[in-house]
């Protein structure tokens, strides 16, 4: 995440914090800070899990259930009619 700032620029970078907000405020800022990026990364993994949940529907899947649901059903009308039928001969 710091690939192009050194130690020492990140411990100078703590002491202006230090000196321009003081000691007690530094905790509050963290868990600010802490917060914020929960919540951007609740967003991005809920963005994730659409995309994914978005990519994961197949289309030709659920028009062959449909297909096979419709099939079924007329094959179960074709059956109580020819019952019916032999049950009269």
């Amino acid at each position: 995440m710091f690939t192009f700032i050194s130690g020492a620029e990140i411990v100078f970078i703590f002491f202006i914090i230090l000196l321009i907000f003081g000691a007690d405020k530094i905790p509050s800022i963290a868990r600010g800070l802490a917060k914020g990026m929960t919540q951007v990364r609740n967003a991005t993994n809920e963005i994730k899990t659409e995309i994914q949940k978005s990519t994961d529907i197949d289309p030709s899947k659920s028009i062959t259930s449909e297909f096979t649901k419709e099939i079924d059903q007329v094959k179960e009308d074709f059956d109580k009619i020819s019952g019916s039928i032999k049950r009269k001969l």
